[in-house]
């Protein structure tokens, strides 16, 4: 267990670094757009699921390597990429189903499948990655020992304040989204922006360097 200031601070830095909106923020909003708020929260799920494999990785040594080889964080942020950018294509492709009517509900995906793809999208993010690799050491008491097991705690912290924050995201979008909902025409436009931003994102991606993701 970290030392209780320590975990304090921590606590603190993580709150600024998540409030502050990053791509994680617009993958959320990008899939509230989409799929409405359901769809939102059960993707912040799903990334931050793939966060907490993330500091697993990191915590055994694994992150150590990815953050400093060229070859392996270059791979791993392309992987990322082409999936955020498989993912806004679709939404943008299927941006009329289900617009017919006056009340027009959120394209509905099976709850496993959406936490499936937040969990590809987080589990992929090598700037993840590197904010792990570079924060948690710094807040770990390495003469108490255990340091994984710190690490761990450390990332738990970090992913509960993420998962609040990205979910307030992914209401407040849905919560948005439903204005759409009474206009097919609307409706059919945030689907195809919420898609563009996943695109855009993806692009954003792909083209971080190593130095400064």
């Amino acid at each position: 267990m970290p030392p209780p200031d320590a975990l304090l601070a921590f606590a603190l830095a993580s709150l600024v670094i998540v409030v502050v909106p990053g791509p994680s923020v617009l993958f959320v909003v990008g899939r509230s757009l989409s799929l409405g708020p359901r769809g939102g929260v059960l993707s912040v799920l799903g990334n931050e699921l793939g966060a907490l494999t993330l500091v697993a990785a990191v915590a055994l040594g694994v992150g150590t390597v990815v953050a400093t080889s060229v070859a392996v964080f270059t791979a791993v942020k392309l992987v990322g990429a082409a999936y955020l950018v498989h993912l806004g294509v679709q939404a943008v492709r299927h941006r009329r189903d289900g617009a017919v009517g006056v009340a027009v509900a959120p394209v509905r995906e099976p709850w496993w499948r959406v936490v499936r793809q937040g969990y590809v999208v987080g589990a992929t993010n090598p700037k993840t990655i590197v904010f792990f690799v570079a924060v948690l050491p710094q807040f770990t008491d390495f003469h108490a020992g255990r340091v994984p097991a710190q690490m761990m705690v450390l990332g738990v912290v970090f992913t509960v304040i993420a998962f609040v924050c990205d979910g307030a995201w992914a209401l407040a979008a849905g919560a948005a989204r439903a204005w759409f909902a009474s206009s097919p025409g609307r409706l059919s436009a945030v689907r195809a922006t919420g898609g563009g931003m996943m695109v855009g994102l993806g692009g954003l991606l792909a083209v971080a360097t190593h130095r400064s993701a």
